[in-house]
């Protein structure tokens, strides 16, 4: 699963997911990509789930690209513990989604097989996504 080498800090605030992705927000290295509709947050594990979902579908053929990076750490206290006495352990890495951002890119298959692959991937998430070619996202 993805995640950083090294942080400068373990612990981060939860911070706010609105407005829209301005980066990001373009197909720029495949042919084929998923755009994401709505904000949240993706962990690591999805990520991986929709990367083999992905490859095993198009059978290694393409070319995939994974655009999000899970370097948001999430802490979890452990079951039963009373309130209080500070912040539980980092548990699991996310990325921070906005509305438009391209998640994985596809290139090296026709159209019919990449919407086929990408459907796979996008049952992975749990956010809405759409299909998008290079032709429409420009």
């Amino acid at each position: 699963m993805m995640m950083p080498k090294k942080v400068k800090f373990r612990k981060q605030q939860r911070g706010r997911m609105t407005g829209k992705a301005w980066r990001g927000s373009s197909i720029s290295f495949g042919e084929f990509g998923l755009k994401a509709m709505e904000c949240a947050w993706i962990t690591s594990r999805q990520i991986e789930a929709a990367r083999v979902a992905m490859t095993r579908s198009i059978k290694r053929g393409g070319k995939v690209w994974i655009r999000l990076f899970p370097d948001k750490p999430i802490t979890k206290k452990p079951a039963e513990t009373r309130m209080g006495k500070g912040k539980g352990a980092p548990e699991e890495w996310v990325a921070v989604i906005r509305p438009g951002k391209i998640l994985f890119e596809m290139e090296g298959v026709d159209r019919p097989t990449a919407l086929a692959a990408m459907r796979l991937a996008a049952h992975k998430l749990s956010i809405r996504t759409k299909f998008v070619g290079r032709e429409d996202s420009e």
